[in-house]
């Protein structure tokens, strides 16, 4: 299965693929889509900017990655043993007892747009990256 999990079928394609030429791309898709998540839950800190008692969300995901990553003799090998069903981004309430106001509310405006463009950064780096590893593949398909 390639990257959108269709079966592909053609010659050395299938090689390639059960060959765990895609892994890099799995992790690093995985990672942009947790990427993609967390400026959604970024965009929902501004939003409530002003709302009373609202509580900073984050999400956790980098350390997930890393300890799946961690431990092995070679960085291809981590990334083929990562389990991409278990590598999933979670919320949490940043310092839930912490206000920086009367109201009740922990959001700083300032923080979370600097996280914000961060965290866009961080996106497009990824999706480049993406870009560059199809790139190493359809060379290489390309030589044969």
């Amino acid at each position: 299965m390639n990257l959108f999990g269709v079966k592909i079928k053609m010659g050395g394609i299938t090689d390639m693929i059960s060959t765990d030429a895609y892994n890099y791309i799995n992790v690093l898709q995985k990672t942009a889509n947790a990427a993609w998540y967390r400026n959604s839950i970024l965009d929902n800190n501004i939003a409530n900017v002003s709302t009373p008692n609202y509580k900073r969300k984050d999400v956790q995901f980098e350390t997930y990655l890393m300890t799946s990553l961690a431990g092995g003799d070679s960085l291809d090998a981590n990334i083929s043993n990562v389990d991409l069903d278990e590598l999933q981004p979670t919320t949490y309430v940043d310092q839930s007892n912490l206000s920086y106001r009367l109201d009740g509310n922990n959001v700083d405006i300032n923080t979370e747009e600097a996280e914000l463009a961060k965290n866009q950064l961080r996106y497009y780096y990824l999706l480049d990256s993406m870009s560059q590893e199809f790139g190493r593949i359809k060379s290489a398909m390309s030589r044969n």
